[in-house]
Order: structure tokens, then C-alpha cells, then sequence
């Protein structure tokens, strides 16, 4: 036997992994990389720089807030990569100030070109007399009644200053001279009312100029105290720990544990302080002090605070010569030449691939059936879904018109709690059935089931998706869905639906895979399957397109199946924690990541299988939180071509070398080099949807019967 290489890392040390956090940090650094992009238009730089500030949030308010939890609690629990809750935080705080500096820097450079394009931000040294005067009276009449200034200096308690709202603090004095003075400055803090834009118009001929709201406020503090005089002030705005734990298994009323829940939020600890980075230090120290704000929980912006009030000027209209041209969505190709969806669906199934082709058919498929007199249920899981959805509509419409309407809305789903219980409440009082999901769980599967009575049976059509029932996130992220009346596919949704609103216990599935109960062991089986059947004369692949990989096991399946010779091409878009290109260990692992105009959202999963090969798409990333405590699905693409389909929009991805990044063994991403003809992953994907709606329109104008000849 030969002897073990003694030098060969174990698949648990920490030399495999790399930190989950560290590891949204480069994803998030992608994103600020298209922000900080010269060669792209100016309004989707600014789109990018946006979103890197509300990633940020939700990073401070969920992942920096869990490591704080810990690190209060005095865990000393090492992560895969081997640190503890105090040290990532340390990592955390060397990596976010680097990413700040950069994205100030890159919103002030973006700002200086929207002036050079004559949509100029207007800062108050620069205000003409006429535009001053202008401008107080607009305070005067649109702001002033609005504001709700608070003492904070000689207030107890403190009042609630709620999370990711903008503020303007300012030390006043007395209007005396003096010693005495400088002993009495008093805090105060002017909280920039929700109802107020983030930038106003000034009126002009020369075409758009703005004005920072909190420049106009700060400027006009005087009319708030008019005897008091500003030493100094500075905007800022705190993020609070937003990682509420729902615990639901227990609770009778959930919809109320809920409301709690998000209730709770606007108490919860301060884990951030952005303050702009001119404030003086003096000012710094009576808010901090005030707000009982470590030194290490602040962050100076050097700029514009809050970047994403950048999508008020990216909505600007007169402004589309520094837009990325549109790209509307398509017919999708399986739907081509088809007049009746119901037909359609009958005859064969039908790919999704949004945004290149539009969402229309699942609404459409919805509105239909809350009308035809011959469905008699849906039902349907809600995860995340629109303001004013027209899905939810139809299913309100459906109830009136005395169909079973069962919807099953996720109450836990983070940040849309407030909207999916307003959406419960419409549906229930439409006479719909509505359930919360599974107590001890979150249902993040997606699933629509249709029951429709035929003149031979009844059927079921069913749509089955990677992304959530939103018509407007189906414009942003790229998803795929599948539209299908498969026997046996139908009867797993239809006892899907049986499993989570009356508790029965399924027999067995035909086709659908389900987490908690099965979903990690069938990976796992399938990667140790493709191990299996390696050989030098044929080896393995797998290929997989996810969101997120962060389940250790998982990582070491790949592990194991890289060191039987498993070539392993990886597409993820955000956390990667498996280490690629470790000798021994994953030298047949490449990872990449693709960051676009479009949200990569869309879960694919490729087995060569000797040669039988097997493609699923499904809701859940490979992360623990998916397979052990979400109700996810997986579902396999039978139809041959549909499957060929899917592998070539795998390859195309894994091809991509304009928007592609590849992570380095370090743990740094790289970007692709563009190596021969530059290939551009969804604009190739968009191209081709335009193409098979031209060449069908096309083929169908070469066999339009002529019409007959008027008669004079």
C-alpha cells in the first residue's frame, strides 16, 4: 500500500477553507469593481455603487450582528477557516474601511462625471444668492413642519433613533460669547424625515441640478433654533442588529410573533456608525458617547452618506444617453407560435429562462386560471413577491370566483415580513387558505400547482422555479422556471403541498428531491456517485451553478470526488468558503464567479454519470441553512432537450471571459482574461432569445396563407 502523503492537508483542516464573511466581502467587491468600471455607462456605475452600499447593510445588519451576538456571549467557537467570532470581526472591519474609501471615492468620481454631463450636485458654497434664497423657502414650505429635532445631550432616556435612516447632528451654542459658551454646547439631532427625497430640484434652465437634503437642513438649522448658533455639524446614520430570531415552533398566533419580531428590530444594539469624515472629533465623541457606540463601530464617509439614494438620480428621466441599452424580455422560445398556454403546456415542457424571456407566461398562466371555469384549485408558495403583486391579485380573483385558492406564505422570509403579512391578510379576507410554512422552518421552495378538470381527466400543471413568484425581480435576476403537466412530477408538487399544509406523510417522491428531509444526502450521493465512476479513461464532471457554497460537507464531497479525478467546474456568485487549487486536495476544482447587469440567481446542478447525464434545477444553495432548515426543492429536467439546453447555458457560463471572475487558492478573485473572442455570457443569452423569436416569426411568414384579392 502506499504510503498516505503525510503533507496532504486533512479535509477539515483550515487550510481548506476560507472565511465565509471575507468571502461576501470579495463578492461585494465585485460588485463595487462594475461601479468602478470606466467603460461603463455612467447611470449603471452608479446602479453598482448603489447596491453596494444596501449589500453593506444587510452584511452589518445580519452577518457583522451575529459575530458581535457571539462575541458578547463569549464564544470562542473557531469558523471552518479556523477564526473566532473577535477575530473576524477584526478581518471584517481591515476589509470594509479599504471597500469604503474605494466606494466614496468611486460615488465622488461618478458624481463629478453626472456634472460634467450637466447634472451637477450642488453643495452649499456653491449656492448663487437667488438659488439660497430659493431654497429657504422651499425649506419653509416643503420641510420645516416635518422635522422633529431632538435633544439628545440632557435627554433620558435616549429616544429610539430608528436603523438606516439619515441624521444630521450638530453641536449648538448659546448665542453669547465666551467660556461659558464653549462649556454649553448643546447635542441635537435632526432626523431626515422618510417622506423627504434624498436630493432636491432646483429650479433651472440649464437643466437638472440637485441639492442634498441634508446640506438644505443643516443650512437652515437657524429656523429651527433661531437662538442658538451651529458649532459644527455632520450627517450621519446608525445600522441596527436586524438578526431577530423567529421562534416559531411554540408559538400560537405566528403572524403576531412576527410583527413582534420586526417590532423588536428598532431596539436592537447599534452595530455601525456612519458619519461623514469631516465631522470634528469633539462631535464624534458626544454622539458616540451619547449612543454608547464603541470607537471600533465607526466608519467615516469621505462623500455622499448612504449611496443608495443614488437610485433617485439613476431614475431621472431625460438621462438614457448614460443608461446600458434595454433589454426587454422575450417570448420564451418553447412558447413560440403557441396561442394557448394550456395547450402549450399539455404538449410538451416548457424552460424558463428569465430576464432574456419574460415572466408574462407564469402571471398570465395564474390570471388565466383564476378566471377558467374549468380549474378548481391552486396553490401556491409566496416567499418574496412584489408590492403590488398581480400573481396575489389573480389568486384574491380565484377565491371570489369560488375556486380552492391555497397560499402558503413565508412570514420568515428576512426584510419582507411587513409586506408578506399584509399580503396574508388580503388573501385570508379574499376566502383563500393561507398557511405560515412549517414551524422550525423556513419554506423557501418555490412551487405553483393548478388542478384544472378536462374532458378526459384531471390534470395538473405545475410551475417549478429557481427564483420567487416577483414580476419585478424577474426583470433584474436571472432565474430559471419550468412549466409542466408531467404525471409524476405533478403528483410530487400536488404531495409537496399535502406534506406542508395538513402534515401527511408522502409515501415516497417520484421525481422531486425535498430538504430538510432528503435534499444534503442526494448531493451527496451524487457527487460520490460521479467519484465512483471516474477513470482516467473517463473522468467525471460536475458542474454546478449556485448562489452560495458554504456546507462543509459538501465541500469535502467535491473534495473527495477532485482527488479521484472529478473535474469540478464551480459557478458561484457570492460565498465560496471551498478553497480551489489546493495540491492534493482541489486541483480539479475551478470556481467562478459572474457579476452583471443581472443578478445571477439561477441554481443548476450537472452529472456526467458515466455518460447518462443528469441535470436538476432547484431553490436551495449548498449552505448548511438550505438543507437542514429550509423546505427546499430539487427537480430533474427529463426532456432531452430541455437538458441540452441547460448544460450549453452551463458551459456558456463557465465560458464567459468578459464578466467572469476565477478565484485564486488565496482566497482573491481574478478576473478572466479575455483570451480570443470576447464572450459575454448574458448578453450572448439575450441575444439568442431575440434570435428564436425572429427566426420563428420569420418561419411562420414564409407559410402565411395569401389573402384573397379585394374586389375593385
Amino acid at each position: 500500500m502506499a504510503k498516505k502523503d503525510s503533507s496532504q492537508p486533512r479535509l477539515r483542516s483550515p487550510r481548506c477553507y476560507l472565511s465565509r464573511e471575507l468571502s461576501w466581502l470579495e463578492f461585494n467587491d465585485r460588485v463595487l469593481r462594475e461601479g468602478l468600471c470606466p467603460e461603463s455607462p455612467l447611470l449603471e456605475r452608479l446602479k453598482f455603487l448603489a447596491i453596494v452600499s444596501s449589500n453593506l447593510d444587510e452584511f452589518f445588519m445580519i452577518r457583522v450582528a451575529s459575530l458581535m451576538q457571539m462575541q458578547s456571549a463569549g464564544v470562542q467557537k473557531r469558523d471552518p477557516a479556523g477564526l473566532t467570532p473577535a477575530q473576524q470581526l477584526r478581518a471584517i472591519r481591515r476589509r470594509v474601511q479599504r471597500m469604503v474609501q474605494e466606494h466614496s471615492a468611486g460615488v465622488q468620481t461618478a458624481l463629478n462625471e453626472l456634472a460634467q454631463q450637466g447634472v451637477p450636485m450642488v453643495r452649499p458654497a456653491d449656492w448663487t444668492d437667488g438659488q439660497r434664497q430659493w431654497l429657504r423657502r422651499y425649506f419653509q414650505r416643503e420641510i420645516f413642519d416635518q422635522l422633529s429635532p431632538l435633544a439628545l445631550s440632557d435627554r433620558s432616556p435616549l429616544p429610539i433613533l430608528p436603523g438606516l435612516k439619515l441624521h444630521i447632528a450638530a453641536l449648538l451654542l448659546p448665542q453669547q460669547r465666551g467660556d461659558a459658551a464653549e462649556q454649553s454646547a448643546t447635542l441635537i439631532d435632526v432626523p431626515v424625515p422618510t417622506a423627504c427625497k434624498r436630493f432636491v430640484q432646483l429650479p433651472s434652465r440649464e437643466g437638472l441640478q440637485l441639492v442634498c437634503v441634508e446640506d438644505l437642513i443643516a443650512e437652515n438649522l437657524d429656523l429651527l433654533y433661531p437662538d442658538r448658533q451651529v458649532k459644527a455639524w455632520a450627517s450621519f446614520r446608525i445600522t441596527r442588529d436586524a438578526d431577530v430570531s423567529i421562534q416559531d415552533d411554540d408559538a400560537s398566533d405566528l403572524l403576531s410573533t412576527v410583527e413582534r419580531a420586526v417590532l423588536d428590530r428598532r431596539r436592537r444594539r447599534i452595530v455601525r456608525l456612519e458619519i461623514s469624515a469631516q465631522a470634528p472629533s469633539e462631535l464624534v465623541k458626544a454622539i458616540r458617547e451619547r449612543l454608547q457606540i464603541d470607537s471600533n463601530l465607526v466608519y467615516r464617509i469621505d462623500g455622499l452618506l448612504d449611496a443608495t439614494c443614488l437610485w433617485e438620480v439613476i431614475g431621472q428621466k431625460g438621462l438614457d444617453h448614460l443608461r446600458v441599452p434595454d433589454w426587454p424580455p422575450q417570448t420564451p422560445r418553447d412558447l413560440l407560435g403557441c396561442d394557448n398556454l394550456w395547450e402549450a403546456v399539455q404538449d410538451h415542457d416548457v424552460l424558463l429562462f428569465h430576464p432574456y424571456e419574460s415572466f408574462d407566461p407564469v402571471v398570465q398562466l395564474v390570471q388565466e386560471a383564476a378566471k377558467d371555469p374549468e380549474v378548481l384549485a391552486i396553490k401556491i408558495i409566496l416567499y418574496r413577491t412584489s408590492g403590488d403583486s398581480p400573481i396575489v391579485r389573480a389568486l384574491e380573483q380565484a377565491a371570489y370566483n369560488g375556486k380552492e385558492v391555497v397560499a402558503l406564505l413565508e412570514l420568515k422570509a428576512r426584510f419582507d415580513e411587513a409586506r408578506n403579512i399584509q399580503w396574508a391578510r388580503r388573501l385570508e379576507d379574499a376566502g383563500c387558505y393561507v398557511l405560515y410554512g412549517v414551524a422550525g422552518l423556513k419554506t423557501h421552495a418555490k412551487a405553483l400547482l393548478i388542478i384544472r378538470r378536462e374532458a378526459d381527466r384531471i390534470r395538473r400543471y405545475i410551475h417549478l422555479s429557481t427564483g420567487n413568484y416577483n414580476e419585478r425581480t424577474a426583470r433584474q435576476y436571472s432565474d430559471l422556471g419550468l412549466l409542466s403537466c408531467d404525471q409524476d412530477l405533478g403528483a410530487d408538487v400536488a404531495a409537496l403541498f399535502n406534506l406542508l399544509t395538513g402534515q401527511s406523510e408522502p409515501v415516497g417522491w417520484n421525481r422531486l428531491v425535498i430538504a430538510p428531509a432528503g435534499l444534503r444526502q442526494h448531493f451527496l450521493d451524487l457527487i460520490h456517485r460521479e467519484a465512483e465512476l471516474s477513470s482516467p479513461e473517463q473522468p467525471g464532471l460536475i458542474m454546478a451553478k449556485v448562489n452560495s457554497l458554504q456546507d462543509p460537507e459538501i465541500c469535502r464531497a467535491l473534495y473527495q470526488a477532485s482527488q479521484k479525478g472529478v473535474k469540478i467546474l464551480l459557478n458561484v456568485r457570492g460565498v465560496c468558503v471551498l478553497r480551489p487549487g489546493v495540491p492534493g486536495v482541489s486541483e480539479n476544482i475551478e470556481v467562478v464567479s459572474i457579476v452583471d447587469r443581472f443578478l445571477e440567481h439561477a441554481r443548476i446542478f450537472y452529472f456526467h454519470n458515466g455518460g447518462r447525464e443528469e441535470v436538476y434545477l432547484g431553490s436551495a444553495d449548498w449552505m448548511t441553512r438550505n438543507l437542514n432548515r429550509r423546505v427546499e426543492l430539487l427537480f430533474p429536467i427529463q426532456q432531452p432537450n430541455l437538458r441540452r439546453r441547460l448544460i450549453d447555458i452551463l458551459k456558456t457560463f463557465f465560458a464567459d471571459n468578459v464578466k467572469a471572475w476565477r478565484l485564486r487558492p488565496d482566497g482573491v478573485y481574478e478576473r478572466i482574461p479575455c483570451q480570443g473572442e470576447p464572450i459575454r455570457a448574458q448578453e450572448l443569452f439575450y441575444k439568442q432569445a431575440v434570435a428564436a423569436v425572429r427566426e420563428a416569426e420569420q418561419t411562420q411568414s414564409q407559410f402565411r396563407p395569401l389573402a384573397r384579392p379585394q374586389q375593385d
